[in-house]
């Protein structure tokens, strides 16, 4: 039985788990963070074994360097495709050269001047969104009305890039596109094999809350998407050539944009995916160890 490393053991591992073995493919985990890790020793991935393939990269690159080392194993998504996904900033620009529709967006690659920030604010109709380049699950992203509020924000995350830690202090200013529909679009290997929309329930709606991400209080409920969102999902993965991703798209009533992608995406229950997404997954998986 192949075997197949997985740095996570959140959702998608447990989900992953008997589908993938019903296919030949046993899942281990590889605990990549949050740990001590003896590296010089004898066995510094205490008695995780031998694995043939690792599912994504972990999420940490310093410390995905050095479990990658003592894998030596292929990875369904490497630490390219990792790097190029987190980048809003080179998503947006990736796609927008290849003629994929996106928002219109600005990246501010901090330290600016207040006037710069002044005068690209100028370009947008208000509100405007302002977003962290390499953040994941909408955390630090604001959605704000006028000049001052924007650089109210920026001032914000302007202390927090005082922690050299934080490493990317870039941050983008992107449109804001109201009554738009947010779904999750996944790729496997170039095909699409399912999507969900993430709602937002009416109490939280009549709060004025915008954000669709599902760790802060959004559904994911199983859609079939039209043959145009597939294909636009398809097509941003493969101009970003990552294999397993997750395509974000919002559509409102005359555009249908990617604003961005996530190639560590969340699994969800199968029901939500077409039918034979771990037939394709797990000939994904073995792909990588043959090539």
């Amino acid at each position: 039985m192949l075997r197949l490393a997985a740095t996570t053991r959140a959702e998608t591992f447990e989900r992953m788990r008997d589908p993938l073995a019903d296919r030949g493919i046993q899942i281990v985990h590889v605990q990549a963070k949050e740990r001590t890790l003896p590296l010089t020793d004898a066995d510094p991935l205490s008695g995780v074994g031998d694995v043939d393939v690792g599912f994504v990269y972990p999420s940490r690159p310093m410390e995905g360097g050095a479990v990658d080392a003592l894998l030596d194993v292929p990875w369904v998504n490497d630490r390219e495709a990792i790097l190029t996904s987190r980048n809003k900033a080179g998503v947006v620009a990736a796609l927008s050269q290849a003629g994929v529709p996106v928002p219109k967006t600005t990246l501010v690659s901090n330290p600016v001047d207040e006037a710069a920030v002044v005068s690209a604010l100028e370009a947008f109709d208000r509100p405007v969104v302002v977003k962290p380049n390499s953040t994941t699950r909408g955390v630090g992203i604001a959605k704000v009305s006028d000049v001052d509020s924007v650089l109210g924000v920026v001032d914000y995350l302007n202390l927090l890039h005082d922690y050299k830690a934080t490493g990317d202090r870039s941050y983008l200013l992107q449109e804001y596109l109201p009554d738009a529909r947010d779904y999750r679009a996944m790729v496997v290997d170039g095909t699409f094999v399912g999507a969900v929309e993430r709602r937002l329930p009416d109490d939280a709606l009549a709060e004025g809350r915008w954000k669709h991400n599902v760790h802060r209080g959004a559904e994911a409920v199983g859609v079939d998407l039209p043959d145009e969102h597939r294909r636009l999902a398809e097509r941003a993965a493969e101009v970003l050539d990552v294999p397993y991703l997750g395509v974000d798209l919002l559509e409102t009533e005359d555009r249908l944009v990617v604003t961005e992608t996530n190639a560590r995406p969340t699994i969800d229950t199968p029901t939500k995916y077409e039918p034979g997404f771990y037939d394709r997954l797990a000939v994904l998986i073995r792909k990588q160890v043959e090539s």
